[in-house]
């Protein structure tokens, strides 16, 4: 049961289709928005033609803008299935910037469900992607996919999606931490949710943030293909069902920090491409710190 405290977006309008230009319509799935050190915007994102396909989606669609509401310049695509890499799929990239470069993480699926590949790609310009010699940071099921990475002290974070069993169990928000972004470390649980399952839940598309003292997680679909639960902690490693703090009409959303506020992004299948909206956040009278 969501608190007082909600946080809400506002109206959603579409700043990019995949489909200008082409003979069909095409979709933006999970996706992810960066900004270059030139202040250009970037936007990498599952794409597939209409209908939805999931298990035939393959390339990663990568657009520019000089504004983040647009306009959006298709580019060419930035990465392709590898299936000598192991990849079956691409699914759900997420890219940060350190070290003088950008690293790209994604679920790349392979033969076993149960032990899906979360993949990393590099890059110093955001074009030119190679993936990491090594193969795969890890694998986990089922279908573990949609990583967000984010700094948490003196550790990288990696949430992901999985479920509480490598075949199955609780649908759950996993993580792992790293110092370099290559290594990573041993599963953990971050939020465990009532419902059961192996294929798709409604833990996907975790997003996590901190704003005013608190830490943020964001997941969906719940209750419908459109829809994403907000919940709050003061722990960015401890979520529970009943730090529900707000529901947004938005499927894969992604948080942005720009021109002094905040922005929720909604796409998927079907839905035209990626659409964006304010979002706003309760203010907090006690300021809270993160445990060591």
């Amino acid at each position: 049961m969501a608190t007082r405290e909600v946080v809400r977006a506002g109206a959603f309008a579409r700043i990019y289709d995949p489909g200008v230009g082409e003979s069909e319509a095409w979709y933006i799935n999970d996706h992810t928005i960066v900004r270059d050190d030139a202040g250009r915007w970037h936007l990498f994102g599952i794409t597939h033609p209409e209908p939805a396909d999931p298990f035939d989606e393959t390339e990663f669609a990568h657009a520019t803008a000089d504004r983040l509401h647009g306009p959006w310049t298709t580019r060419d695509r930035a990465l392709l299935v590898d299936r000598n890499y192991g990849e079956t799929h691409l699914w759900a990239p997420y890219v940060v910037g350190a070290h003088e470069r950008y690293y790209m993480f994604y679920a790349a699926g392979g033969a076993d469900r149960t032990a899906a590949a979360m993949n990393l790609a590099t890059s110093r310009d955001l074009f030119r992607w190679t993936r990491s010699p090594a193969g795969p940071l890890f694998r986990d099921g089922y279908d573990a996919r949609d990583p967000m990475v984010v700094r948490v002290g003196d550790q990288w974070v990696m949430y992901y999606c999985a479920t509480s069993a490598p075949a199955g169990g609780h649908h759950v928000v996993a993580y792992r931490t790293s110092t370099d972004l290559v290594h990573w470390g041993e599963r953990h649980i971050a939020y465990t949710d009532p419902t059961k399952g192996t294929e798709a839940g409604n833990t996907e598309s975790p997003y996590i943030l901190r704003h005013d003292g608190w830490w943020y997680l964001f997941i969906g679909p719940r209750p419908r293909y459109v829809g994403t639960d907000v919940f709050r902690s003061d722990s960015p490693f401890r979520f529970r069902i009943g730090d529900k703090v707000g529901h947004i009409a938005a499927h894969a959303a992604e948080v942005i920090g720009a021109d002094g506020r905040w922005w929720v992004t909604s796409a998927g299948w079907g839905r035209g491409g990626v659409h964006l909206a304010p979002l706003d956040f309760p203010q907090s009278r006690v300021v809270k710190t993160v445990p060591r």
